[in-house]
């Protein structure tokens, strides 16, 4: 049987795991599928649709931010969120490469 030299590049696995770490939260999640839906959204929508203290929510907001799963554009004095595909489909491909990597 013939070895595969596999490499691990454990700063993207580190980053795919902070960014799931992010994600598993039961109401980020659910502020995720509503961007989702909704695609570019600013924090007010969010909250009173999702019937969330302002604060909550953007305490939330923040964590997914930091953790690179949404960005953010300002218009005027409103900043409106959406998901980072790229990203997000960068961290699945990490996590995806460890996964099926073999041992």
């Amino acid at each position: 049987m013939r070895k595969t030299n596999t490499t691990l590049n454990g700063e993207k696995l580190h980053v795919s795991s902070e960014m799931l770490r992010a994600m598993a939260h039961p109401l980020r999640l659910k502020i995720i599928e509503f961007i989702d839906k909704n695609g570019s959204i600013n924090v007010n929508k969010i909250y009173n649709s999702l019937r969330l203290e302002q604060s909550i929510t953007s305490q939330h907001l923040r964590v997914l931010r930091a953790a690179g799963v949404v960005k953010t554009t300002r218009e005027g004095k409103f900043i409106h969120y959406s998901l980072d595909y790229d990203t997000i489909g960068q961290a699945l491909q990490a996590v995806r490469s460890f996964l099926t990597s073999p041992a």
